[in-house]
């Protein structure tokens, strides 16, 4: 029975604590732009595959620089038994036998090759080091395209908790306003059809908050996807919607600077400098090569008669005939002009990107403080024909009337706002250097 008693007074003691001592919670993750940028730059696919990139033309330059520039160095040992057939030779005489052996010889040798003038060989690493460098840029390029896509879904979050709160907003009117229905019609100063009228408008708005809080969580989800993060993960938006004024420079000014920090653009001008180096090394086919080898190692029948020997010789080759190099020529001319082509019409494309931007700023800007300016307004007529009603002049169609019109001129705002981040964004990577300089944009110092 005591042993009972304890076990018993053991156990409430141990509830007690557990009771005592909640689980530590966990809120949901605040998440800023940069931290977004960030998190993208680590998770994205496209950017990790251009790394991998950057490393395997890094790869191919190493291997060029040896083949065209370095010594080559093998050492070989080797030890046989053999027996020769000197007839098969050429070697006969009477009472010489035919077959001589078995006999054993041992080779210890250490051989090097070094190429000294081989003018294909490099030039070819010499494209290897453009295309490693423009691998590079394309890498840059990749991470400034994952910041303008993380910029843009993060934006896109924010749109949504904005439609979130303005609903909301509107849920809190109507439930002041159906409130104030109902008062007015147990007084007797408001019929039937406007209680109605004003329980219709809640149920209206309650639907479009549910649906503006559906949209918000599924923005979250493909934004957490896209950061390399769980999609089950509970996110929280630290930065909401909001208007930062930008000064927009000049697209004289800025499309010359753009085509010297744009990645894509830099990219295939170094490609196109590596053609030109391919082209000189298909050129240098037509020279003569210059190498020098040698050897030197041991060679005896027996390990205690192993003797040095070694050699040493100079070699220069001459391709006579090789119908190779025309077709080759060939190849690479048509690269290049298909590059030329391509340059050209990204030249095009960056001026296009930025006075697109710089059009969609100066209008989105205007529709920002048109958009304020009419959400002002339809905030005063609500509280005039709230007012209005209150005071029995009118019946409510007018208050439901003004919901209406509000609820459109913050939709015309929020959207206005967004367009204009958008565009700050789409500038952002028009001018180059999206990453570098980000917090411009970002409106951080």
């Amino acid at each position: 029975m005591k042993r009972a008693l304890y076990v018993f007074g053991v156990s409430v003691w141990i509830a007690a604590c557990g009771i005592s001592a909640p689980a530590q919670e966990f809120g949901p993750y605040r998440l800023t732009l940069r931290d977004a940028i960030e998190k993208g730059l680590k998770a994205n696919l496209s950017v990790l595959v251009a790394d991998t990139r950057v490393e395997e033309s890094q790869g191919t330059r190493t291997r060029r620089l040896s083949a065209a520039l370095l010594p080559r160095v093998r050492s070989q040992s080797y030890a046989n038994l053999q027996n020769r057939n000197l007839r098969a030779f050429g070697i006969s005489a009477p009472g010489f036998p035919t077959v001589v052996g078995p006999f054993s010889n041992y080779d210890f040798r250490v051989s090097a090759e070094q190429n000294i003038v081989d003018l294909q060989s490099y030039r070819n690493w010499k494209a290897s080091d453009l295309a490693l460098e423009s691998s590079k840029l394309d890498y840059q390029d990749a991470r400034d395209l994952i910041i303008r896509s993380i910029a843009s879904l993060y934006l896109g979050a924010q749109s949504a908790a904005a439609r979130v709160d303005a609903a909301q907003s509107r849920v809190n009117d109507s439930q002041a306003l159906s409130q104030l229905a109902k008062s007015k019609h147990d007084a007797g100063t408001a019929t039937g059809v406007d209680l109605l009228r004003a329980q219709v408008q809640l149920a209206n708005d309650k639907q479009a908050l549910l649906a503006a809080q559906n949209q918000y969580k599924q923005s979250l989800l493909i934004l957490a996807r896209n950061l390399g993060m769980s999609p089950g993960t509970p996110l929280e938006l630290a930065e909401p919607l909001r208007f930062q004024p930008l000064a927009l420079p000049h697209a004289e000014t800025a499309i010359p600077s753009a085509l010297l920090a744009r990645s894509d653009y830099l990219s295939l001008a170094t490609q196109r400098r590596e053609l030109a180096e391919q082209q000189r090394a298909s050129h240098a086919r037509y020279f003569p090569k210059l190498s020098i080898n040698g050897n030197y190692g041991g060679l005896g029948r027996s390990i205690g008669g192993i003797q040095g020997t070694g050699l040493i010789q100079g070699q220069i080759d001459f391709t006579l005939f090789d119908r190779d190099r025309q077709g080759e020529a060939e190849e690479i001319a048509s690269r290049l002009k298909r590059i030329d082509d391509q340059i050209a019409d990204l030249r095009h494309g960056v001026e296009q990107d930025i006075r697109e931007a710089l059009l969609n700023l100066e209008s989105t800007a205007e529709e920002v403080g048109v958009a304020q300016e009419g959400q002002e307004l339809a905030q005063r007529e609500l509280q005039l024909t709230q007012d209005r009603f209150r005071s029995g002049v009118t019946n409510n169609v007018e208050v439901v009337t003004a919901q209406d019109e509000l609820a459109r001129a913050e939709e015309n705002y929020i959207l206005a706002v967004s367009s204009y981040v958008d565009a700050k964004f789409a500038l952002a990577r028009a001018q180059g250097g999206t990453e570098k300089n980000i917090n411009e944009y970002l409106g951080n110092p």
